[in-house]
Order: structure tokens, then sequence, then C-alpha cells
């Protein structure tokens, strides 16, 4: 009885799903690399010499967008709305 469940075993051809999904995996995560780190996809850094802006509100207002500062922030921060801490049970004698 052993011996069949030993044979049965070694006959199982059940990992075809398995080898399938690795093999998917890995062409994606090879198609992936390729794509984002190939030769055609290194970036094009200026020297700034020759580059037509120095800031990025240059550039932006060049576009004709409106750059406008943010809004100053208050000197003294309202506390947030947070539960207040609970006193001890027992507290420690003094």
């Amino acid at each position: 009885m052993a011996k069949d469940l030993t044979e049965d075993r070694l006959s199982r051809t059940g990992g075809v799903p398995l080898k399938v999904a690795i093999a998917v995996a890995v062409f994606g995560v090879l198609s992936m690399l390729i794509v984002d780190h190939g030769p055609w996809n290194k970036p094009k850094v200026q020297h700034p010499v020759f580059a037509n802006y120095s800031t990025t509100g240059e550039a932006a207002r060049a576009a004709g967008a409106q750059v406008m500062p943010t809004e100053p922030r208050l000197d003294v921060e309202p506390e947030p709305p947070v539960p207040k801490p609970v006193h001890p049970a027992n507290p420690a004698p003094r």
C-alpha cells in the first residue's frame, strides 16, 4: 500500500500551472526592467549655461501659468482636535 502511494506521488503532473505562472512573472519583471532602464530612457540633463530657465517658477511663467505664493502659516497654530489624555486610575504618591 505504501508503494502505491509513492508511485502515485511520483507520476503526478500538477506542476504545469505553477511553471506557467513563474514564467509569466519572470517575463513581466524582465520586461519592466528593460522598459524602465533601457538605453533609450536616459534623462537628458542640460548644463545650467544652456538651460532656458533657472527656476521652476520661470519655466511655469513662460508656459503661461500663474505662480501664486502659498499662504503664510499662522504664528500660533491652533491645537488639533484630539481627545484629552486620561488621568491614571492610581496616581503616583507625591
